[in-house]
């Protein structure tokens, strides 16, 4: 199996912010994959930086400054109807999307709702419950 090239720095747009974010919840951690930090608790629910194909066959566009996150089918249509969200190569198939950064000033209350979201997509019933513990509010 080949390694990855690592495809980011610890001073991108938005890495600082984001890792702040995913690590506050429950038993959140850090590790890198596929060359980019990715956060997990059990299962991966963000990554740092993400690709759409293009138009042409074997065309990618990055998107080095994003968080890709899971979303429940229900907001999908709706949040690929805002222009700062990207349908992710590899990773869209299975209920994943983008946040471009570099789009807008980035809403980093926004972000957390979308981490938690994400995160209860995967956690199991004593992470969620650790989670619901918690007196964060959004």
């Amino acid at each position: 199996m080949g390694t990855h090239p690592i495809m980011f720095t610890e001073h991108d747009p938005g890495l600082a912010e984001l890792r702040e974010l995913a690590l506050a919840l429950p038993e959140a951690a850090e590790q890198i994959s596929w060359g980019r930090p990715v956060f997990k608790a059990g299962k991966i629910f963000a990554m740092f930086g993400g690709n759409a194909k293009g138009a042409t066959k074997g065309e990618m566009t990055a998107y080095p400054y994003s968080v890709l996150i899971k979303v429940d089918d229900s907001e999908r249509t709706a949040l690929l109807q805002d222009e700062r969200f990207y349908y992710p190569a590899y990773m869209g198939p299975y209920g994943w999307l983008g946040l471009d950064f570099t789009a807008s000033e980035v809403d980093w209350d926004e972000v957390a709702e979308l981490l938690d979201a994400s995160y209860r997509l995967i956690a199991t019933k004593r992470l969620l419950k650790l989670l619901d513990q918690d007196d964060r509010t959004f």
